[in-house]
């Protein structure tokens, strides 16, 4: 039987395993459970923002800890996907939206801009994290603007995740294989807590790696070697009051194609470099009233690339640009307890300028600026089975002046939530949020202070809006004393009005007239597409824990359309953002506290788009183990075969052109990873 029968088999029988589980009833109490999706039901919270929210912690998922590469534990969570095969290149997708629609922080550092559109702009390393969350569509006032399609949090470790009950110092040493690429990770944490209200950790990781190849046995051209620092300080005061201090750095150097997203296209590789680096300030105060729990930050983050002329025989090609972003936020969080349920209101003011700047041969080409200023309040109202959530939000957003001529845009959103508890562990919810997006920074490398732009004073700002509707049921002692299955499913409808298109000019491309914007000319810039676009799907999860044993599926469609033409929303990578629908399987079996085997299945169908353009369906397998020895304690040995089959395959959320392999961001074939770490 072959893989692709295999894996389509698979998948429609997991699916068929979640229905009939779902149409089981059973009352018990409202008990937390988890497995590799985690939606958590509990008797004093909505089960709404459990489900329209995921996060994946790094320990406790292995993929997670052998990742390299952001796809490698952000695609576990239903609606999400990572394109793009390299790391400089690697991009978050949600319903079919672009990391460029999405709110992105690092430890709570906002990533905005847009680099080069070859390359991604989400520069870290995965050995880097503890937990990455992610909004699965924007259905909070929260959220803020240039979030259309939801928010991804990333969270960097903490001194008290390594700290041991009774530690003041530690160290971690972890090193990792993985034979595809020949690439090599070497990391050192150093943490403690010299005194009980100071906490200190250090970080340091490289990590090296070769070209790599498909599963047809085509080069994957990179050369390349990274380095990572993490430094972080924490000092609390009289027990209300925290301080906490951060940098944290990714840089990778190496030899990388022109453009990173055609990995197999025989031009010469050119040396590169990616970096970012974020520091940060945060605050916290949180004495004993209800009415007071301050969380703030500030911050500043800065990603560059960087290309050195002197080995760069093309004209025009060498480049240094970058976007750097200073903000900060103030929220507090207040619990008011009445007659009538209890109201955690959250209240919060946001600011941060995002700018733009371009170089060649070290003479600066243009630069642009833009910011905003929010004020939020949202209420969550909690009444026995009811929860409501309104919420309501005011941005001002002052646009780049070589974009939309600085035009400010004043704008009022707002939301409401309800879920329902209609039967024992089982819950109802449904939500409306408002959307807002002003015009971003044009790409950094076409920065030319409006030189060959057509300036759109006219540019309307991104609006629409995202309505979802869903269940939740948690069922226990199904066929043991305490297991548990979690069943969830939800329709989403997201609509996005004058959506905002960068065109470019040059060689064959038609561009703009630089007078009008009318189409034709010579000039470059942002326009608003003349129809309405409307992104539609489902997502489905079912998650089940047996003692030792757990098994997540999830089922993930969506599809976005033009109300004129019938085209999806377009794609900077070149292809049309929808991608076929997606059936993944987990499963985790634990024997006892020294061994864990693990097994993830991933099929996505075939799509075919409006203009008859079809992307190829494929199936992933992957196995790994960990092995935790008891006669050495504190070390953790992990090996895993990912794409055992050897998959020629790209992915949907990936530049992918069927008639011409050289310009498809192909991923890796089989990958076996090997990592041991130890803790002392």
């Amino acid at each position: 039987m072959s893989a692709v029968l295999f894996s389509s088999r698979l998948s429609v029988l997991s699916i068929g395993i979640a229905a009939v589980l779902g149409s089981q009833m059973a009352n018990a109490e409202v008990e937390p459970s988890t497995s590799l999706q985690t939606i958590t039901v509990t008797a004093n919270s909505s089960v709404r923002g459990k489900v329209q929210e995921d996060s994946v912690y790094t320990e406790d998922y292995t993929p997670a800890q052998q990742a390299d590469h952001l796809s490698d534990f952000l695609n576990v969570i239903p609606g999400v996907t990572v394109g793009g095969t390299s790391t400089v290149n690697q991009r978050i997708r949600v319903r079919g939206l672009d990391d460029t629609n999405l709110k992105v922080t690092i430890d709570g550092a906002r990533q905005e801009g847009t680099l080069f559109y070859h390359m991604g702009d989400v520069t870290i390393d995965p050995d880097l994290l503890k937990q990455s969350e992610v909004a699965v569509g924007n259905n909070s006032v929260t959220l803020g603007n240039d979030a259309l399609g939801g928010a991804v949090a990333f969270k960097t470790v903490d001194a008290v995740d390594l700290l041991k009950p009774g530690q003041k110092i530690g160290a971690k040493l972890h090193a990792g294989y993985a034979s595809n690429n020949d690439e090599l990770l070497t990391s050192a944490t150093v943490y403690g807590a010299p005194t009980d209200n100071i906490d200190l950790l250090a970080y340091y990781g490289k990590r090296d790696a070769n070209s790599g190849e498909d599963g047809n046995g085509r080069e994957l051209f990179e050369d390349s070697k990274g380095e990572n620092i993490l430094l972080k300080a924490g000092v609390s005061i009289a027990e209300d009051h925290r301080l906490g201090a951060s940098f944290s750095s990714t840089e990778k150097k190496g030899t990388f194609p022109f453009r990173p997203d055609f990995p197999s296209r025989n031009d010469a590789p050119i040396p590169q470099n990616v970096k970012r680096d974020t520091y940060g300030l945060d605050y916290t105060y949180n004495p004993a009233s209800q009415l007071v729990d301050v969380d703030a930050n500030v911050y500043q983050t800065k990603t560059r690339i960087l290309r050195d002329s002197d080995y760069i025989t093309n004209p025009g090609f060498e480049f240094d640009a970058q976007v750097k972003t200073i903000g900060g936020k103030v929220q507090n969080t207040s619990i008011i307890d009445t007659n009538i349920g209890t109201h955690k209101l959250i209240a919060g003011v946001e600011h941060y300028k995002k700018e733009s700047e371009m170089s060649r041969d070290f003479i600066k080409s243009g630069s642009d600026s833009a910011k905003n200023t929010s004020v939020y309040l949202e209420d969550q109202w909690q009444n026995g089975k009811l929860t409501l959530t309104p919420g309501v939000r005011y941005d001002r957003y002052e646009s780049p002046e070589f974009v939309s001529a600085g035009k400010t845009y004043n704008n009022v959103v707002g939301a409401l939530a309800a879920s329902y508890e209609i039967a024992p562990m089982t819950q109802v919810f449904a939500s409306y949020t408002q959307l807002f997006n002003g015009p971003d920074l044009s790409q950094a490398i076409f920065n030319s202070d409006g030189g060959n732009t057509y300036v759109n004073n006219n540019l309307k700002a991104e609006e629409g809006s995202n309505a979802e509707i869903g269940i939740a049921k948690t069922l226990r002692d199904l066929t043991v004393a305490g297991d548990a299955l979690q069943l969830s499913g939800k329709y989403f409808e997201t609509n996005i009005e004058n959506f905002i298109e960068f065109v470019r000019s040059g060689g064959t491309r038609v561009g703009l007239d630089c007078a009008t914007g009318q189409s034709g000319g010579a000039c470059q810039g942002a326009v608003n597409k003349d129809e309405d676009f409307k992104i539609k799907g489902v997502e489905l999860a079912a998650d089940y824990k047996m003692n030792n044993f757990s098994m997540g599926l999830g089922y993930t469609r969506a599809r976005s359309k033009g109300d004129k033409t019938g085209d999806s929303i377009p794609s900077v990578t070149g292809s049309n953002s929808n991608s076929g629908d997606r059936f993944m399987v987990n499963l985790n079996y634990e024997p006892n506290d020294v061994v864990g085997l693990g097994w993830r299945s991933t099929y996505v169908a075939s799509i075919t788009d409006n203009k008859q353009n079809t992307k190829p369906n494929y199936d992933v397998h992957d196995v790994y183990m960990n092995y935790t020895p008891r006669q050495l304690e504190n070390v953790k040995a992990t090996v895993g075969v990912y794409n055992l089959f050897d998959e020629a395959y790209a992915s949907h959320s990936s530049r992918l052109n069927t008639a011409d392999d050289t310009v498809t961001d192909f991923e890796q074939g089989r990958n076996i990873k090997a990592s041991l770490s130890y803790q002392f």
